[in-house]
């Protein structure tokens, strides 16, 4: 099978494991949320050897991440599990969670489900690190995600750019205070939350 493959996640996964190295250095087990191609989930499993680095996604897209995984075969990282956010959480304990370019895919309703399991199957979580493009107050940051925004409202209305103080306030009503954001290539952040 051909595996799936993004040229942004080959640019930006430089970038997120500088930051990922610190804000998970005293993590042991991470949930990766959205794998999408797999390249991020093997990429930092391999970078990060003493943290077990679980994938997960829909079903439609777990054949790919599979495919992904059993070619790298990195010891610390398992197969992908199922994981829709309208459904349960995967099994298991997690004090980590990492997820990329998901806010702005799922709808409104999927985003604040994905933190309600922070409170529910997911409570054991302590970090938690959120990668993509986000808006200011309602204001776009580039013109470029002024575009992209507006080309995903064109496949989706459900889709779009959020405001990061809105995914803040989530975290927050979860116990989560924001820490860091961080400033990446392409008008992108990483939110770095922890309770």
């Amino acid at each position: 099978m051909e595996l799936p493959f993004s040229q942004a996640c080959e640019n930006n996964k430089d970038p997120i494991l500088e930051v990922l190295k610190a804000a998970f250095s005293d993590c042991t087990r991470v949930l990766e949320v959205g794998s999408g191609t797999g390249q991020h989930a093997v990429y930092f499993a391999s970078q990060l050897p003493n943290i077990h680095w679980q994938a997960s996604d829909q079903k439609e897209y777990l054949p790919g991440v599979t495919a992904r995984i059993k070619q790298e075969g990195v010891t610390n990282q398992p197969l992908p599990v199922e994981f829709d956010v309208f459904a349960d959480a995967p099994e298991g304990t997690f004090n980590a969670l990492f997820t990329a370019n998901t806010c702005h895919i799922m709808p409104k309703e999927g985003v604040e489900r994905l933190f309600e399991h922070l409170e529910g199957d997911l409570s054991s979580v302590e970090r938690l690190c959120i990668y993509g493009p986000f808006n200011d107050n309602g204001h776009f940051t580039s013109d470029s995600n002024r575009g992209f925004h507006q080309s995903l409202q064109s496949r989706n209305s459900d889709m779009g750019i959020r405001d990061w103080q809105w995914i803040a306030e989530l975290a927050n009503q979860q116990g989560f205070k924001l820490n860091k954001m961080h400033a990446l290539p392409a008008n992108n952040q990483l939110l770095e939350f922890q309770r």
